[in-house]
């Protein structure tokens, strides 16, 4: 019998057995539930720092004079390195063993998080966030194919659940546990007025050092029977393809939309064919793709994506244009703008939790029904908005808030399921990076494009209308996605 194969003997106990054993596909089950809680931390910790620096932005602002540009970059270094490495960091776990490269972005996303948290200067700190960035996207995509590689049947549809609750809800708590960072300053007596913003990085590094001596202890190592070689040409127009797109529209408006921007939107529709044209190449040269054709064949893969996308350019636009809206139209406090999302992050728990057993006996309608909820919730949103602009708080705000997140709960996890039901187990890792990269794409172009959106307009219709026009957009998004989650095949499993 192989090594890889070789299991714990039935003797050991809890306190004396060492870690699991490397499995490969197609063994038992063996991701326990303290294994499973360390891999959806992993996944939280990266999205939650997606945006947890909305509502510090003004205060990195103040004590590092960044200016409009510098800011920008703060959050798109990390969404740009984190979208573009996501697919690399799977096929490297595929090939070095998940928990290997697991271990080594949680404590890679520490160091970072620290060199964050201290950077003296706004350049330093967009240079630490792009390193950020990369750190995660080594440790994410080995969450899903973990899940996929070593679950089985309920467990695994149980597993994905979380994994989507714990998605959607690490987006929304980001913001949460930033403005209370922001302004609690726990630090104060080091850092002075700087502590608050420092501290929505700092507080990474406790986080890490517990997941790093969790996933040693309980999460398996897994790895691809057949681990393919990384795709070079793939990889660097894949990177292409992602830059040409999201650099212009994350910078292009607070550089003034210079001549490089125009000329590198020219460029993305070439990208993305170039690279459309050599995976479908190395696809029939017998080679393995960064991203198979095969693997977008798949039904339930394709469509799953299809509303993926929209639903999180919408999301991530939404998160980002709240928070501004909320600090700088209304004047609302790090905090109070960070705990006027505390009704969406309650109402999307409870559909999570709600999702797995409705899914069982609707299938994918709870998708369409879910999308109808959310556009209800922008609706009342939005009239919550045009009408009560005037003293507008966190309590007037709640009723849109809470239903939107609700209709979110229903939709997001219940996707990801959809998204990697049908995906073979020996590949898991590219799976997991396609969806995540997919995902975290989308989220960058929604700040990029509702952003600048909302930025753009405010000048000249003001803060209120501005964020009603913009809700309105969001608007579509969700009617795209609940007319194309007609599609979806009607059986989850």
């Amino acid at each position: 019998m192989s090594e890889s194969s070789v299991h714990p003997s039935p003797r050991a106990t809890p306190a004396t057995a060492g870690p699991e054993p490397v499995r490969h596909e197609g063994s038992a089950l063996v991701l326990g539930p303290l294994g499973l809680f360390t891999v959806l931390l992993g996944a939280a910790l990266p999205l939650i720092d997606f945006f947890i620096v909305n509502v510090a932005l003004a205060t990195i602002d103040r004590d590092l004079d960044a200016g409009a540009a510098l800011l920008e970059l703060v959050v798109a270094g990390y969404g740009l390195a984190y979208a573009v490495l996501l697919v690399i960091g799977g096929r490297l776990g595929d090939t070095m063993g998940r928990r290997r490269l697991f271990l080594i972005g949680m404590a890679a996303f520490g160091l970072t998080s620290l060199a964050c948290g201290l950077a003296p200067s706004a350049w330093a700190l967009v240079g630490a966030r792009v390193a950020q960035g990369a750190a995660a996207a080594l440790m994410l995509p080995q969450v899903l194919a973990t899940i996929q590689a070593a679950t089985r049947g309920p467990r695994r549809a149980r597993a994905m659940s979380l994994y989507g609750a714990t998605a959607g809800l690490s987006m929304v708590t980001g913001q949460i546990l930033g403005g209370a960072l922001v302004a609690a300053a726990p630090m104060s007596s080091v850092f002075g007025e700087s502590a608050g913003w420092r501290s929505v990085f700092l507080v990474n590094v406790p986080v890490a050092i517990v997941g790093l001596v969790l996933a040693a202890r309980a999460v398996p190592e897994t790895r691809s029977d057949r681990p393919a070689p990384v795709d070079v040409p793939g990889t660097l127009l894949l990177a292409l393809s992602l830059v040409t797109l999201l650099a212009p529209l994350t910078e292009g408006r607070a550089a003034g939309w210079p001549w490089w921007a125009w000329v590198s939107l020219g460029l993305f529709p070439f990208a993305v064919y170039a690279f459309f044209l050599v995976e479908r190449r190395a696809d029939r040269l017998g080679h393995v793709p960064l991203v198979p054709p095969s693997l977008l064949r798949l039904e339930s893969l394709r469509r799953g994506l299809a509303l993926v996308v929209p639903f999180s350019i919408g999301y991530g636009g939404f998160l980002f244009v709240i928070a501004v809206a909320l600090q700088q139209g209304l004047r609302l406090g790090p905090a109070a703008a960070g705990f006027s999302l505390v009704p969406m992050a309650l109402t999307f728990f409870a559909a999570s939790l709600a999702g797995p057993r409705l899914v069982r006996c609707y299938g994918a309608r709870v998708v369409t029904a879910g999308g109808l909820i959310q556009a209800v919730g922008v609706v009342v949103l939005a009239l919550t908005v045009h009408y009560t602009w005037q003293g507008l708080g966190p309590w007037g705000l709640s009723p849109g808030i809470a239903i939107a997140g609700l209709g979110q709960g229903f939709q997001l996890p219940v996707l990801f399921r959809i998204v990697l039901s049908d995906v073979p187990p020996q590949k898991a890792g590219v799976g997991g990076g396609v969806l995540t990269t997919a995902q975290q794409a989308a989220l960058a172009l929604g700040v990029a494009t509702l952003g600048t959106l909302f930025l753009a307009l405010v000048p000249g219709l003001g803060m209120r209308d501005a964020l009603v026009v913009t809700l309105l957009v969001q608007l579509a998004a969700v009617a795209l996605t609940t007319g194309l989650s007609l599609r979806l095949p009607r059986t989850v499993a």
